[in-house]
């Protein structure tokens, strides 16, 4: 088995089966915009996706990328996660993207922070359409992420099991910190 199976192909497995063309998707954590593209061309150009990174490095890395695959429909956005509610109202939002961390190739002194992560969360939640997913990629390790890793899985384990469906895929036997996928589905 190839060792390029990992969070990022779950969640990525994920995002293909619920986005459709004309959705309004979120990606709110960017980076270098590879979800940002993915999420582009699923919804397709009746779509919308509104991208979130508060680095300029990781707002222009997405934006070109955009640029190079010829996808328009995005807009990308130099804010917190935790401003989503200020671009979309309640319950219009098809899917969610998060990747908590520290940007691919950035300074690692720049990470996403447990009080504005789960802050975003909490807003995703409300602006998710009734059937509307969401997809968390927890990177940690090093010096960073263990207390925001350990605080969001908390916080998801704790959602309202009436109103989502929340399920944690860990990997038992990788080395070192392997990054967790987390799915949240509205609805039962």
């Amino acid at each position: 088995m190839a060792s390029t199976f990992g969070a990022v192909n779950l969640a990525h497995d994920f995002i293909r089966q619920h986005v459709q063309s004309g959705d309004l998707c979120i990606d709110a954590t960017a980076g270098r915009g590879h979800d940002t593209a993915l999420l582009c061309r699923l919804c397709g150009p009746a779509g919308q996706v509104l991208a979130f990174d508060i680095q300029p490095e990781a707002v222009q890395s997405t934006r070109e990328l955009l640029l190079r695959e010829e996808l328009g429909n995005a807009q990308v956005i130099l804010d917190s996660h935790s401003n989503l509610n200020r671009y979309a109202q309640p319950g219009s939002v098809s899917c969610i993207v998060f990747n908590f961390g520290w940007l691919p190739g950035g300074d690692h002194s720049i990470f996403t922070r447990a009080e504005t992560s789960i802050a975003a969360i909490q807003q995703g939640m409300q602006l998710l359409g009734p059937d509307g997913v969401m997809s968390l990629c927890i990177y940690y390790g090093r010096d960073t992420g263990f207390a925001e890793k350990d605080a969001l899985l908390e916080y998801v384990r704790n959602l309202d099991s009436r109103a989502c469906t929340v399920i944690v895929h860990e990997f038992a036997n990788r080395p070192n910190c392997p990054p967790i996928f987390v799915s949240i589905q509205k609805g039962l």
